[in-house]
């Protein structure tokens, strides 16, 4: 019987591992506390040591009963328009404001997709701009001003 070694799970198991071994070694400079009494490393060491194990068993999971998987092209138009998008974002949010930095960056995601239509995509646009204000600004009270200098308001 042939054994399948999956090179995506063992890597991705192993970013997990290193991750969670991060967040653990990370969290030995605070107090730990008891697990009654919490301390500010109490909880970031649970979970690095939480997220190692599990990167642990997907490694494991790799090694003896991967699949085979078939890796197609690799779609460069997605990946350009969301790395644009995500850096346009961390860049302008404070300059032009949430609310036409959210409206650029989503339309921005949409033309990841070849399918999508000019009127789709301003439309979905306009609602995760929407959507994203009444989340982040008015229900969470996220102190970042909806329209920035840069536009003059």
């Amino acid at each position: 019987m042939e054994r399948r070694r999956s090179f995506p799970d063992v890597l991705a198991g192993s970013i997990f591992v290193l991750i969670g071994g991060a967040f653990v070694v990370g969290s030995l400079s605070y107090s730990l506390g008891t697990p009654l009494r919490m301390g500010p490393g109490y909880f970031p060491l649970l979970v690095g040591g939480i997220m190692a194990a599990l990167g642990l068993a997907i490694v494991v999971k790799g090694l003896v009963a991967g699949e085979v998987i078939e890796f197609g092209a690799i779609p460069w138009r997605a990946v350009a328009a969301l790395t644009v998008a995500v850096v346009f974002f961390g860049f302008t949010v404070r300059r032009l404001g949430f609310v036409p930095t959210s409206l650029v960056a989503a339309f921005l995601t949409t033309l990841a997709s070849q399918r999508v239509r000019l009127l789709t995509a301003l439309a979905v646009a306009a609602g995760l701009t929407v959507a994203s204000t009444l989340i982040f600004v008015v229900g969470l009270q996220l102190r970042i001003p909806l329209w920035g200098p840069w536009l003059g308001f």
